[in-house]
Protein backbone atom coordinates (compact mmCIF):
# COMPACT_ATOMS: atom_id res chain seq x y z
CA UNK A 1 0.00 0.00 0.00
CA UNK A 2 1.17 3.36 -0.97
CA UNK A 3 -0.76 5.79 1.83
CA UNK A 4 -1.84 5.07 5.20
CA UNK A 5 -5.35 6.03 3.54
CA UNK A 6 -4.93 3.17 1.20
CA UNK A 7 -4.49 1.01 3.76
CA UNK A 8 -7.32 2.15 5.74
CA UNK A 9 -9.71 1.81 2.93
CA UNK A 10 -8.36 -1.77 2.03
CA UNK A 11 -8.45 -2.73 5.55
CA UNK A 12 -11.53 -0.82 6.82
CA UNK A 13 -10.11 -1.37 10.45
CA UNK A 14 -7.17 0.70 12.85
CA UNK A 15 -4.93 -2.39 12.82
CA UNK A 16 -1.77 -2.30 14.11
CA UNK A 17 -0.03 -1.44 10.42
CA UNK A 18 -2.43 1.32 9.79
CA UNK A 19 -1.82 2.75 13.68
CA UNK A 20 2.43 2.55 12.99
CA UNK A 21 1.76 4.22 9.12
CA UNK A 22 -0.51 7.14 11.19
CA UNK A 23 2.09 7.69 13.71
CA UNK A 24 5.24 7.47 11.49
CA UNK A 25 3.78 9.89 8.79
CA UNK A 26 2.19 12.18 11.21
CA UNK A 27 3.54 12.37 14.68
CA UNK A 28 1.90 13.96 17.28
CA UNK A 29 -0.91 15.13 15.31
CA UNK A 30 -1.51 11.00 14.42
CA UNK A 31 -1.10 10.55 17.97
CA UNK A 32 -4.06 13.16 19.20
CA UNK A 33 -5.74 11.78 15.75
CA UNK A 34 -5.85 7.88 16.95
CA UNK A 35 -6.80 9.61 20.45
CA UNK A 36 -9.62 11.14 19.61
CA UNK A 37 -10.97 8.34 17.56
CA UNK A 38 -10.24 5.87 20.41
CA UNK A 39 -11.79 7.96 22.73
CA UNK A 40 -15.24 8.27 20.30
CA UNK A 41 -14.62 12.20 19.99
CA UNK A 42 -15.78 11.89 16.45
CA UNK A 43 -19.08 12.55 15.57
CA UNK A 44 -21.08 12.21 12.30
CA UNK A 45 -23.98 14.47 12.22
CA UNK A 46 -26.29 14.92 9.01
CA UNK A 47 -24.12 17.77 7.74
CA UNK A 48 -20.64 18.23 9.27
CA UNK A 49 -18.35 15.87 10.99
CA UNK A 50 -17.31 17.41 14.39
CA UNK A 51 -13.95 16.68 16.58
CA UNK A 52 -13.85 17.12 20.16
CA UNK A 53 -10.88 18.85 21.36
CA UNK A 54 -9.00 20.24 24.42
CA UNK A 55 -10.91 23.10 24.07
CA UNK A 56 -14.35 22.68 22.08
CA UNK A 57 -15.39 21.19 18.98
CA UNK A 58 -14.51 21.60 15.72
CA UNK A 59 -16.35 21.37 12.60
CA UNK A 60 -14.19 19.22 9.88
CA UNK A 61 -15.51 19.22 5.92
CA UNK A 62 -12.88 17.54 3.42
CA UNK A 63 -9.75 19.13 4.41
CA UNK A 64 -10.91 22.11 6.18
CA UNK A 65 -11.30 22.72 9.95
CA UNK A 66 -12.66 25.74 11.40
CA UNK A 67 -9.37 25.34 14.67
CA UNK A 68 -6.98 28.03 14.84
CA UNK A 69 -4.22 25.48 13.76
CA UNK A 70 -5.93 25.13 10.46
CA UNK A 71 -6.76 28.90 9.93
CA UNK A 72 -4.05 30.58 11.22
CA UNK A 73 -1.25 28.30 10.63
CA UNK A 74 -2.56 27.19 7.58
CA UNK A 75 -1.13 23.49 7.72
CA UNK A 76 -3.30 19.89 8.27
CA UNK A 77 -4.45 19.57 11.75
CA UNK A 78 -5.17 16.51 13.62
CA UNK A 79 -8.91 17.07 14.16
CA UNK A 80 -9.02 16.57 9.81
CA UNK A 81 -6.54 13.43 10.40
CA UNK A 82 -9.11 12.34 13.19
CA UNK A 83 -12.31 12.95 10.78
CA UNK A 84 -10.64 10.71 7.91
CA UNK A 85 -9.13 8.63 9.84
CA UNK A 86 -13.22 7.88 11.44
CA UNK A 87 -14.65 8.28 8.28
CA UNK A 88 -12.59 5.42 6.72
CA UNK A 89 -12.92 2.78 9.76
CA UNK A 90 -16.79 3.75 10.76
CA UNK A 91 -15.47 4.36 13.96
CA UNK A 92 -17.59 8.02 14.46
CA UNK A 93 -20.36 8.68 16.71
CA UNK A 94 -23.54 8.81 14.65
CA UNK A 95 -25.88 11.93 15.44
CA UNK A 96 -28.66 11.83 13.66
CA UNK A 97 -29.56 15.99 13.55
CA UNK A 98 -28.04 18.29 11.88
CA UNK A 99 -25.35 20.06 13.62
CA UNK A 100 -26.60 23.80 12.69
CA UNK A 101 -29.45 22.89 15.23
CA UNK A 102 -27.36 22.48 18.08
CA UNK A 103 -25.66 26.18 18.11
CA UNK A 104 -26.52 27.73 20.90
CA UNK A 105 -27.66 31.44 19.97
Amino acid sequence: MSTCWDLLEKERDLSDAARECILSGFGSRGKKALEAVDEGRVKRYLDFVVVVGQSGEYVVEDEFCECSDALFRRRGCWHVLAARIAELTGRYQECPAWYQDTWKE
